[in-house]
């Protein structure tokens, strides 16, 4: 996972909380009601939350971030995953408080000439911004300006915001289906809200490009001018995994800027049928060998037979976490809870996602890289992928 892997440039990292409300461009708070657009899950504020991961200087010494930047993740992890969090949070901090994230902490921005491409990364259900670091500082590794969303729906295990007047924290926390709702529902209104905090991701960077003053409020003294001219929106893309990767497909209907997607094993159920017809762009699917199920393939492959440029392929020996940074987690009782049994070594795993992604990226971003050497990849041709998805009975 080596963050200067032959781009000879380090990978910073920052958070980002920003009050930005929807309409930046002056639209209003909360989007306006429609069958497109479910109202907002409630009781959710507006604003914005993510980690940053871009190319930076090399900087000897640099500080190195916390995989698990707070107590209350580990708090959130064990309810979400039910266990107790009387034990279960204890043990989660004490094995992995400490552990920290290859890349320099606010390192200094690497600036290039027409800027990097973005992606923006939607976690999945349970999950926060950091637990898909592998991939992330992967691709910002090829040079690529990521940012992880930590989405406010109530689908993260915990998640918090900062006031902009007192930078007072709210937490919140993962809001679990209510009694007597349907679930399709529920999560339709979540992925709606995901979705729209994608393009609200993408208005920061629009708003930067700018040159209009974006306020920081858990780090003001990361300066986000510094990307004013260092993020080509020309060349921008979406991607996310399991409840993230449906969430990519939607914010595609949702927003014309977002060229392509790249969804990891996504979970398709909380996806209206009406949209598929809406999906305009390519989307490729990078499933697990044991996770989806007959239903949630074929809704992939309706995708696929009206774009020729959809791709779905497998990796073979995965399981739905092996696409998380869950799959380096070591010790017989920390992968039973988290429920991490792929028998793929997890950096071979790395790899292909991270070199089919690179290809598809290159492909319809019009980047001028050499990807194209990983293009067999998305026709599921390689060690370790099939193409297609064999079906499997999914645990969600």
């Amino acid at each position: 996972m080596g963050t200067g892997m032959g781009t000879g440039m380090g990978t910073g990292t920052s958070s980002l909380s920003s009050p930005m409300s929807h309409g930046c461009e002056g639209r209003r708070a909360q989007p306006p009601v429609s069958p497109r657009c479910p109202p907002p899950v409630p009781s959710v504020p507006q604003g914005l939350f993510l980690r940053l991961f871009y190319p930076c200087e090399p900087r000897v010494g640099a500080e190195r971030p916390r995989w698990i930047p707070r107590y209350e993740y580990s708090r959130g992890l064990a309810q979400f995953r039910g266990r107790s969090p009387r034990w279960g949070a204890p043990l989660l901090h004490v094995a992995f408080g400490s552990c920290r994230v290859p890349v320099s902490w606010k390192g200094p921005f690497k600036p290039r000439s027409g800027g990097y491409p973005l992606v923006i990364f939607s976690h999945g259900l349970g999950a926060f911004r950091t637990l898909y670091s592998s991939v992330c500082t992967e691709l910002a590794s090829w040079g690529f300006v990521v940012a992880a969303l930590e989405h406010r729906d109530g689908s993260a295990s915990a998640t918090y915001f900062c006031t902009a007047e007192s930078g007072q924290e709210e937490w919140i926390q993962h809001q679990r289906l209510p009694p007597g709702q349907k679930e399709f529902y529920f999560r339709n209104m979540q992925v709606h809200q995901r979705a729209n905090e994608c393009v609200r991701a993408l208005r920061l960077f629009q708003a930067v490009r700018g040159g209009r003053p974006v306020p920081n409020v858990l780090h003001p003294d990361f300066d986000l001018s510094v990307l004013k001219d260092g993020v080509d929106l020309g060349k921008v893309a979406v991607m996310g995994h399991s409840f993230g990767g449906v969430t990519a497909v939607l914010a595609l209907v949702k927003e014309p800027s977002f060229r392509c997607a790249v969804a990891l094993d996504a979970w398709m159920f909380p996806l209206e049928n009406t949209l598929y017809p809406e999906v305009p762009r390519p989307v490729l699917f990078i499933n697990a060998e044991k996770f989806q199920t007959p239903e949630s393939i074929a809704k992939m492959k309706r995708l696929s037979s009206r774009n020729s440029q959809t791709r779905i392929i497998t990796v073979l020996g995965s399981v739905h976490h092996s696409q998380t940074d869950f799959a380096f987690l070591t010790g017989k009782l920390i992968r039973r809870i988290f429920n991490v049994g792929g028998t793929l070594d997890p950096h071979k795993g790395l790899d292909i996602v991270s070199r089919a992604a690179l290809a598809f990226l290159q492909r319809h971003l019009d980047l001028k890289e050499d990807f194209d050497r990983w293009e067999h990849l998305l026709d599921g041709v390689g060690d370790s992928v099939v193409p297609a998805a064999p079906p499997c009975r999914s645990n969600l």
